[in-house]
C-alpha cells in the first residue's frame, strides 16, 4: 500500500520537472526577442565566414594576428600572468565541463522545471561539438610554443574552445536568467558582467600565447549564432501574447520563473 501511494506523487513531481512555464509579454517585446535572435545569427555567421576565409587565405582580419600577439607579449608581468592562468584553468577543458555540469544539475534539481537548465546544456554541448569538429578541419596553427606561458599545446587553434565555452556559458546563462525577470536594470547588469567575463577570457588566451585574435573573434562569432538560436527556441516555446492560449500537459503559465 505504501509503495502504491508513493508512486503517483513521484510521477507527479517528475512530470512537473518537464513542464515548461510560458510567460505573457507584449507583442513588441516578442518581436524584439526574435529580431535580436535573427541579428545574432546573421551577424555571427557572417563574421565567422569572413574570419574563416581570412584565416584560410592569410588575408583580411588574420593580418592582425601577429601585431595583437606582439602587443600582449610586450605587456606581460608576473601578477598578470598568474591572473590569466587562473582564468585559463577556470574555463579550460577540465574545470569548465565540471562547472557546467554542477550548475546545470544543481539548477535542474533546485528549480521546479528543467527547461532552462536543458537549454544551457544544449547550448554548451553545441559549442563543444563545433570547436572539436572545426579545429582539425581548419588546421590553423597556434602561436609559437616559445610564447606559451602555461605549457606547450600543439593542437590547432581555430576557433578557441576556451573562449567559445566561456561565451556560451556566460551569455546563455545571462539570457535565461534576465529574460524571466524582465527588468531593464537587472538585464543590463547581468549582460555587462557576462561580457566583461568573456573579454577577460579573450585577453587570457591572447596574453598566454595560445591563440590569435582571429581565433578568439571567431569563437565569439560562433557563440553569437548559438546564443541567437537559444533565444529563438526559448521565445518560440515560452513567450506568449495576451489572447494566446497556454495549452498542453507540458505547459503552464509562469508562476515564479523557475
Amino acid at each position: 500500500m505504501t509503495q502504491v501511494g508513493v508512486e503517483p506523487g513521484r510521477w507527479s513531481r517528475l512530470h512537473t520537472k518537464f513542464v515548461v512555464e510560458e510567460r505573457y509579454i507584449t507583442p513588441a517585446a516578442r518581436t524584439r526577442l526574435y529580431l535580436t535572435a535573427l541579428i545574432l545569427v546573421v551577424v555571427g555567421l557572417s563574421a565567422f565566414i569572413v574570419l574563416l576565409v581570412g584565416v584560410s587565405t592569410h588575408t583580411g582580419f588574420e593580418r592582425l594576428d601577429q601585431p595583437v600577439e606582439s602587443w600582449f607579449d610586450a605587456r606581460r608581468s608576473a601578477d598578470a600572468t598568474t591572473l590569466m592562468i587562473v582564468l585559463a584553468i577556470i574555463f579550460g577543458p577540465i574545470a569548465m565541463p565540471i562547472i557546467v555540469l554542477v550548475v546545470t544539475v544543481a539548477w535542474a534539481i533546485a528549480a521546479k522545471h528543467v527547461w532552462r537548465p536543458f537549454l544551457l546544456a544544449v547550448g554548451m554541448a553545441t559549442g563543444v561539438i563545433l570547436a572539436q569538429v572545426l579545429a582539425p578541419v581548419v588546421r590553423h596553427p597556434r602561436p609559437p610554443i616559445a610564447l606559451m606561458l602555461f605549457g606547450p599545446d600543439k593542437s590547432f587553434s581555430f576557433p578557441s574552445g576556451h573562449v567559445l565555452g566561456a561565451s556560451d556559458f556566460l551569455l546563455i546563462l545571462a539570457f535565461l536568467i534576465a529574460s524571466r525577470r524582465q527588468r531593464t536594470g537587472f538585464t543590463v547588469t547581468v549582460f555587462t558582467v557576462a561580457v566583461l567575463g568573456l573579454l577577460l577570457q579573450v585577453a587570457s588566451r591572447l596574453y598566454l600565447g595560445y591563440h590569435w585574435i582571429s581565433d578568439t573573434t571567431a569563437s565569439i562569432a560562433l557563440s553569437m549564432v548559438i546564443v541567437g538560436a537559444i533565444i529563438a527556441i526559448d521565445t518560440r516555446r515560452t513567450a506568449r501574447i495576451r489572447g494566446e492560449r497556454i495549452e498542453g500537459d507540458h505547459s503552464q503559465l509562469q508562476v515564479d520563473g523557475s
